[in-house]
C-alpha cells in the first residue's frame, strides 16, 4: 500500500495502520506499507521496517533494533526528535544527519554495506 494516509488526519491515520497490524497478526501476513513522514504512534505500529534510498535497502528488520543500528554506525538520535523524523535525515537525500553531533555526509552504498554486514552479523548472532 502506497501512501495511504494521503489527505487523512493523523487520528484516521493511526486507526487504518492499527487495524492492518491486528488483521496482519491475526492471519500471520506481512503487509508492505509505505508512509512518508508517520506519526511517532503510527510508527510504533509496526513490527518491522525496510528503509529504502536510491532503490536500494538500507534497514530492514525489527522496529526495536533500528536505533540499535544506526548508533552502531554513529548516528544517535536527538533528544525531542521522533524515530521516523530522524530516519528520513539519517537516509538521502538530505544526505547529512547527527553522527556524535557533526553534520557528516553520507551516501547510499555505504548504508547499504553497512547494512548488508549487520544482516549478516545478526543472523550469526541468532545461531550462536
Amino acid at each position: 500500500m502506497d501512501e495511504i494516509s494521503n489527505g487523512l488526519d493523523s487520528s484516521t491515520t493511526y486507526q487504518i495502520i492499527a487495524c492492518l497490524q491486528h488483521l496482519a497478526h491475526i492471519i500471520d501476513a506481512s503487509i508492505l506499507i509505505s508512509l512518508l513522514q508517520p506519526s511517532p504512534e503510527v510508527f510504533d505500529l509496526f513490527d518491522d521496517i525496510m528503509l529504502m534510498a536510491e532503490g536500494r535497502i538500507v534497514y530492514h528488520g525489527p522496529r526495536s533494533n533500528v536505533f540499535e543500528y544506526f548508533d552502531g554506525l554513529g548516528f544517535t538520535c536527538p533528544e525531542r526528535k521522533g524515530v521516523a523524523d530522524f530516519l528520513q535525515e539519517v537516509l538521502p537525500p538530505v544526505s547529512t544527519t547527527f553522527c556524535d553531533t557533526l553534520r557528516i555526509s553520507i551516501h547510499v552504498p555505504i548504508l547499504c554495506i553497512s547494512f548488508s554486514n549487520y544482516h549478516c552479523c545478526y543472523n550469526s548472532r541468532q545461531y550462536i
